[in-house]
Formats: C-alpha cells, structure tokens, sequence
C-alpha cells in the first residue's frame, strides 16, 4: 500500500481492488466516460490496467511502478490512466484479454493495454517493472515509446487499433448458426478423452506438467464419461488427480480449502490465494467422486471445503465473499508456512516430530527454507486420523494469530451461484440441512440486494451498493445453483426463480441471427466488440452452463423450448469446438447429457413421508449425473402451474410413488422400494 497521503478518484469506488490503488500518485481514472472524454479534449492515449484484489503480480506491480513517482509523473503527463476490477468487469477484461493473447500469444493480470480514445487497443502485455530488466522492457521505455510514436507516427498507432477490432469483430462471427454437421458427436468426446489420457501425469496426477491447474469441470467430464462408457481409466484418473491435489501443499491442511493453482508438478507448492469459484467447483467434484466410488474420503475432503468456506468466506448476511489473497504482510505464502520448530513448539517434541514425518515438514524446509504441510510422501491409509484431527486443531488455533492475507468482501453473483450448487449438492448428498440452510440464505441475499426493481439481476454488491447489470455467467452460474437447490429442498420457489431468470437469459444475451449467447446483455455498456465466451477455462463458459441448465430445466418441466436452446447453443458453437475438443470440457458434459438416455423421476406423495423420502435418498446415493428429480406432493396446484404434466401423475393406493422416464419413454410407476431401486440403477 502507497505511503502517498493524497487520493485519487479511485477512493470514491466500492471495489477492493480500485481502492487498494486509491492513495497510488497515478491520476487513475475507474471506467468511465469522463475518462474517455478527457482523454479526447486533451488528445491523449489511455494506458488501461485491470487486475483484481488478490493477484500477486497485480501487487507487485504496483509497488514497482504504480506507487513509484517517476512512472507517475510519466503516466499523469501522457497518458489517462484507467484501473478495472476484472471481477466486476469481466466484460471489459474478456475483450482486451482476448487482444493481448492476439498480440503476445499469452495473458495474465496484470493486464496491461494501451489504446486510442474511443477504446481502440494498439498494445497489451501483463506485468512489466519499471526498468529494462532481463531482456524484459520496462514499463518506463514502453510509456515513452508509445508517446513518441502517439506523437510523431499516430497513423500507425491508430491504424494498428482499427485492425485490431476488426479482427476482434471478424472472430465472433465465426460462430454461426451451425447445421446438423456441426453437432458434436461421439468421435468428439472421444478425441476430448484421448487428449486427457495422454495428456494425463500418472505419477503425480492431473495434466501435463507445471503449472497445474485443478479445472473441475474437466474431472467432470472424466466421471461422466466413464459413466457413459464404462471406461475404467477415465474414472482412475479422476481418483489419482483428487488424491494428488488433496495431499498437496495446493490444499490447505490447517484452515481447509484449495488454493488457486500449483506452481510445481508434485501439487506441493501453491499460488496461495484462494478463490471461491475454485473451491466451489472443487466440492463438486470431491462429491462426485464420493457418489461414483463410495469412497468416504471423498466425501470428508468436501466437508473440509465447505467448512473453510462457511467459516472464512461467508458474510453475516450469508452470501460468499470472492477470494482470499496470496499475500500476507507483503510477503506470498507468508500465513501458511512453518518451520519445524514453531510446529514442536505448538504440538511438543513427540506430537511435533509425528506431525512432521506426516507431513514433509524439515528443518532445511520444502519452500524457500519454510515448509508447505504436504502429504505427498505419506500414505493417507497410515495416518493417525484421531492424532492428526487435534494437531490440526492446535495448529489452527495457533495460525489465527498470524496476520491474515487480503480478503476481498465483495459478493458476486456468478461465483455465489457456484456456490449454491455447490452447498445443495452437498445438503442432498450427505443429508445435512445447514448446507440447505446456507444455499437458502445465499439466495435469499441475491434476490433481495442484486436484484433491480425492474427484475434485471446485477453482477457486485459491497459495501451496501448493488452494480453492473449482471453478465451471462451471473445469469448462468445463479441458475445452475438454483435448480441444484430445488431438487435438494423440492421448493418450487427455486424452480420458478430458474426459469424466470432463464428468460430474463434468453431475452437479453440470446444471439437471435447466430445462436449462443453474448457475455453482456443487450441492455448494458456497449463496448468496441460484443463477445461470446464459449471456453472453460478456470470457470466453465457462461454458454456451457447455459446449455446444461437448458437441458435440465426441460426435463424438469416438459418444456421442449428449453432443451431447443440447448441444441441451438451445441450447434451454434459445434464446429468451434470440434476444432479442439479438450478445451471445451463442461460444453461436452451438456453434449453428453443431451445425447445420453437420461432419467426422469417424479416421486408422488400426499405428503413428504419416509417412503418418499426413502426413494429420493436411493437417487442421490450414487453418482446418476443424467438423472432429474421431481418430489410432487399432491395438491400442490403451484407446482403444477410450472409442470403442467404432474396432473397427470397419482398414487397407488395412497403409497409414495415413483414414476421412472428414460429416453422419452415411461416405466409403469411402483410403489416398492427395492423395484425402484433397481428402475433407477438400470
């Protein structure tokens, strides 16, 4: 944090990362069009910089040149600086990370953009410090570069800007409505398989080598496909990449929870933020695991998570703040690291020494002469689960006392509607109602603060302010949660709120000429390009999850419109996608579940008894990933407002009754346990 006393416009902002460049001696500007209106009255370039709240090197440079004077005077003089939040802005930060992985061939935050006046890039990197250093060109030279061309050879600064967006423009007109050629078909998930099996590290877990990256959606994928092939290698790799991850230092073995990515191969040294969209995909995926095998250990793992997050990154009023940062007291990993002898200090010779062996912990260190707590050489069937639960406790207790890393408070939709997938999933797979109640309470908040009186859903709240008209992950992401949140509770109030805003969805983002849906909807900020975002990167795209909400909501509801989109949005963006399969993995669970002989299971009861419970509790023990759930108790009349086709559905002879659909066909409904049973497992 500057020393610098004066503030700039940056104060007047509720983002945790704008403010932390608030006392900075750059002019900074947040997006605005005053900035953009200064910049023309005064024929200046803007020098654009978006990062977030906890990004290491987002910090870093700010030390080396945002707080330095010499490359503020230099910005203040030439330049109108602009600061974006990525995570409030993820429209902006898509469109000029696709411009610097177009120039430089990467990307990364910081991301550093320099453009005309009216939003035209003409340069981007990430990071650069302040001098020339190790054949890198400091930010200084690159300031100075550009002002002397923006004032001796602008035509080719601004000509270089034109053709940038043309080509911005020109790549999202490539996806087109697509025909029945461009579906994706069996060949393309198989290649999708045979990429991760190849790619995949027997040794250590995961995929290819440093960094790694835990990508749940593409275990997701693995599970489904060993679902729906019986491929036992594809389900083994799951396993060896959970376990791995688990026992590395990535994973928090004092406070809980996972880490943004490993910088190692092993998972044994971690970026150390982390992030709530990371743990919450995570505990799906440890779910999954503990569905598909039995396996308890995954299904403690997830709890851990999940206790991490309830008690660090939840707010009083129950929604889910975004992300914890990498640094502490300036330093990265500074709060998680040990050495030997504060561990026998804390735990005593005997406990400290067996706290050690388990965990990798030496006096020479395993990170930079500090220790990460790692169970990599340690087989997890030896340990002391009694010993290792009150270490754990002593050294928690002991840790609090640290300084704790930067948490950023902010609450933002999409990542909480991870969030809310995440808790229902659990409430309905180990039965325990806080993670009901925590899903509930989350929503609730959502509905009630970012929600305009017109209805339209907003992406940020901090501070008390709602803002930014929410973006198609928000849309996608808080859908996907409350469907996963009506088929744990059976309350229709989350079924009505889905589809209500899976409307609101379509109206504003759907691309009525092309298919698929933009990532900014037809009422917000229009910016240089309108993109669509069809990659799942760390994040599954805004389009996948679309798809697959579609799919499910139809077979939810009997409306075929849904599952209609669902296609369009497969078929619009097929052709893309078959290009490289890999990159696509949550598209490819939507493609799977469309192309799969899905159930459909409506339980009908006078009343939420025992023998209806009984039938919901057999669905949700093992991992059916193409099956939904409907619990109709008669004379529900709202419920049958939403699924018309209940109506139809009685009991027999006043019994809970099942009625089983698959591949648009229905089993005769029974009423006795172990046949239901034995329906759903076929």
């Amino acid at each position: 944090m500057s020393t610098n006393k004066k503030t700039n416009r940056l104060i007047h902002e509720k983002s945790p990362y704008l403010l932390q460049h608030a006392y900075n001696p750059v002019d900074w500007f947040p997006w605005s069009d005053e900035a953009f209106e200064k910049a023309k009255s005064e024929d200046k370039p803007i020098f654009l910089s978006i990062g977030y709240s906890t990004c290491h090197w987002c910090h870093v440079m700010e030390r080396e040149c945002f707080e330095d004077e010499e490359v503020a005077e230099i910005l203040n003089s030439d330049y109108i600086s602009i600061k974006v939040d990525r995570e409030e802005r993820p429209d902006i930060d898509h469109i000029y990370m696709d411009v610097c992985q177009m120039l430089t061939d990467h990307g990364g935050w910081p991301l550093t953009v320099i453009m005309t006046p009216d939003q035209k890039p003409f340069f981007a990197g990430t990071y650069f410090p302040k001098y020339d250093n190790m054949g890198m060109m400091g930010l200084i030279t690159i300031l100075n570069k550009v002002k002397d061309s923006w004032d001796n050879n602008r035509k080719a600064l601004v000509d270089s800007g034109e053709k940038i967006v043309w080509l911005l423009n020109a790549e999202q007109k490539k996806s087109a409505q697509g025909n029945d050629d461009d579906i994706i078909n069996e060949d393309t998930i198989n290649e999708a398989f045979a990429h991760f099996e190849e790619a995949f590290d027997e040794k250590h877990g995961g995929f290819g080598n440093a960094p790694k990256f835990p990508t749940p959606h593409t275990l997701y994928f693995l599970l489904r496909y060993w679902y729906y092939t019986n491929d036992p290698i594809a389900l083994s790799i799951v396993e060896k990449t959970l376990i791995s991850m688990y026992k590395g230092g990535i994973y928090d073995h004092i406070g809980f929870g996972f880490s943004r990515y490993s910088t190692d191969r092993e998972w044994l040294v971690p970026h150390f933020e982390k992030m709530l969209y990371d743990n919450a995909l995570l505990t799906i995926a440890y779910i999954e695991a503990y569905q598909a095998t039995g396996n308890n250990l995954y299904g403690e793992i997830a709890k851990e998570i999940l206790t991490y997050v309830l008690r660090d990154m939840t707010s009083e009023s129950g929604a889910f703040y975004s992300a914890e940062d990498a640094d502490s007291e300036g330093e990265e990993g500074k709060f998680y690291v040990w050495s030997q002898d504060e561990i026998i200090e804390v735990l005593g010779k005997e406990d400290g020494e067996k706290y050690c062996r388990y965990f990798d912990i030496t006096q020479k260190g395993n990170f930079e002469g500090k220790n990460i707590p790692n169970l990599i050489k340690t087989d997890i069937n030896d340990i002391d689960k009694e010993f290792l639960k009150k270490s754990r406790e002593r050294l928690y207790r002991h840790r609090e006392r640290r300084v704790h890393p930067y948490k950023d408070d902010k609450i933002l939709t999409a990542w909480n509607g991870l969030m809310i997938a995440a808790l229902s999933i659990a409430g309905r797979v180990f039965g325990k109602k806080e993670y009901d109640y925590s899903a509930k309470k989350a929503v609730d908040f959502i509905l009630k603060r970012l929600i305009r009186d017109d209805g339209r859903l907003l992406a940020r709240y901090r501070d008390g302010e709602a803002s930014y008209p929410a973006y198609v992950d928000d849309y996608s992401f808080f859908i996907w949660g409350l469907i996963e949140l009506y088929e744990t509770s059976y309350d229709e109030y989350y079924l009505k709120k889905a589809i209500e805003l899976s409307d609101d969805l379509i109206e504003y983002f759907w691309d009525s000429k092309n298919g698929g849906l933009y990532v900014y909807g037809s009422d917000s900020e229009q910016l240089i390009t309108r993109p669509k975002e069809i990659y799942d990167g760390a994040m599954p795209s805004g389009n996948s999850v679309a798809a697959y909400n579609f799919i499910k909501l139809a077979r939810i509801t009997g409306d075929n419109k849904y599952e209609d989109r669902a296609q369009q949005i497969l078929k619009a963006f097929g052709a893309e996608i078959k290009k490289y399969p890999a990159g696509y993995t949550f598209f490819l669970i939507t493609a799977m579940y469309a192309k799969s002989n899905a159930k459909e299971v409506v339980v009908v009861s006078d009343m939420a008894n025992n023998e209806a419970q009984q039938m919901i509790n057999l669905i949700n023990e093992k991992f059916r990933p193409f099956t939904v759930s409907v619990l109709y108790l008669k004379e529900n009349n709202e419920l049958t407002n939403i699924i018309p086709y209940l109506e139809n559905y009685k009991q027999i002879e006043d019994k809970a009754t099942a009625y089983v659909c698959e591949n648009f066909a229905c089993r005769p409904p029974v009423t006795d346990i172990n046949s239901f049973r034995e329906m759903i497992s076929n």
